[in-house]
């Protein structure tokens, strides 16, 4: 058994492949498109520009077993200064050494640059997918969240490493009405001048800067959070405007000001589950027949400026987001992810409805 690290064209299509054949047989498996994953790992990605990643494969009889990389965040270490390098991308047959060969890899090179903890999995950042799935396999994964067997958790442990933080994922299945509470309060954010609207994709650009000033104003407190760089805004909202609906994308404002953002997306691994990780006529077919038939959604955005927290702004978002959900017939929504130790946003969740059915770990290690 060896660990290489990717050199080439040939070694980068073996490190994109694995997961495919990894996961075949699992039925909650999405297979994600190969064209965006291999944009997402190339110079295209702003992330690289502040960043040094380097990927690595597993072979075991010439066969690849497992990969991993492992990333330094420069601008991570700059905001946080807890001397952390991270690894993500990892996947590995159900066996400790070739893990830990990998997890090994991963350390030394982290240690050879002066870093003193191994976290992970980033893939890349907390901007991004991150942490395995501890609970809740029983389900496909909604979009742009990770997905993995309950073995990756052992490998983790039996490697001695210790969890970080948990991440939370809450299911809320779609009621006639949202509760009274809900309503009273954003009729009352109403009556003091605020007020919501929904994103214009003509001026798509300018709404995305308008996300980045309340994104990077309500969660730098947040752990692990780095801000936002224009350029990584612009990736961002290339990706997204494409599946973005104004209805359920929303921004909340006081008197013409920003305060407040939800981003409600639908849950496209429906339609990539039938796609099998290619774009060819056939799936282009398949992704336009279910495109139309997709009934969950995620909540992946929703953030207040911290001046304007307990003013109804999260019910004022939540009601007339509602009103979208419902004309959408939308039957499902996830709230996801949610920091562990986020007990007011948890609160607000459980308040109309939501229950937590997924939990995520992050892990790390003293190196």
């Amino acid at each position: 058994m060896e660990v290489l690290e990717v050199k080439n064209k040939r070694d980068l299509s073996e490190f994109i492949n694995l997961p495919y054949s990894l996961y075949k047989k699992d039925r909650y498996f999405v297979p994600p498109l190969r064209k965006e994953i291999k944009e997402n790992l190339s110079s295209k990605n702003p992330f690289f520009k502040n960043a040094d990643v380097r990927y690595f494969i597993a072979r075991d009889m010439g066969k690849t077993a497992g990969r991993i990389a492992s990333v330094i965040n420069h601008r991570h270490l700059e905001f946080h200064k807890d001397n952390a390098g991270f690894f993500g991308f990892f996947d590995s047959i159900n066996d400790p050494g070739v893990s830990h060969s990998l997890l090994d890899r991963v350390q030394m090179e982290l240690k050879d640059n002066g870093l003193g903890i191994m976290r992970g999995p980033m893939n890349f950042s907390t901007n991004e997918e991150c942490g395995f799935l501890i609970e809740g396999f029983d389900e496909h994964p909604m979009l742009m969240t990770p997905y993995n067997p309950p073995y990756y958790n052992d490998l983790m442990e039996r490697y001695d490493m210790q969890k970080a933080k948990d991440l939370y994922a809450f299911i809320y299945e779609v009621k006639d009405k949202l509760p009274e509470k809900v309503l009273r309060v954003a009729v009352i954010a109403e009556k003091r001048g605020l007020r919501v609207r929904p994103v214009d994709k003509k001026r798509f650009g300018d709404e995305m800067r308008v996300f980045k000033e309340v994104y990077n104003s309500a969660w730098q407190k947040n752990w692990g959070f780095i801000p936002l760089t224009d350029d990584e805004l612009n990736y961002l909202g290339a990706r997204l405007k494409q599946i973005a609906r104004p209805e359920l994308t929303l921004i909340a404002e006081d008197n013409g000001t920003p305060v407040g953002f939800m981003g409600l997306l639908p849950d496209y691994n429906y339609v990539m589950k039938h796609m099998n990780g290619r774009l060819n006529p056939l799936s282009v077919s398949k992704a336009i027949y279910y495109s139309g038939r997709i009934k969950d959604l995620r909540l992946l955005l929703l953030g207040i400026k911290k001046e304007y927290r307990n003013r109804g702004v999260d019910a004022l978002l939540l009601r007339e987001g509602f009103s979208g959900i419902k004309k959408g017939g939308y039957k499902r929504v996830e709230f996801s992810w949610i920091l562990e130790d986020n007990i007011p946003v948890q609160r607000i969740i459980e308040m109309v409805g939501g229950r937590l059915y997924k939990r995520y770990r992050i892990y790390e290690k003293e190196i």
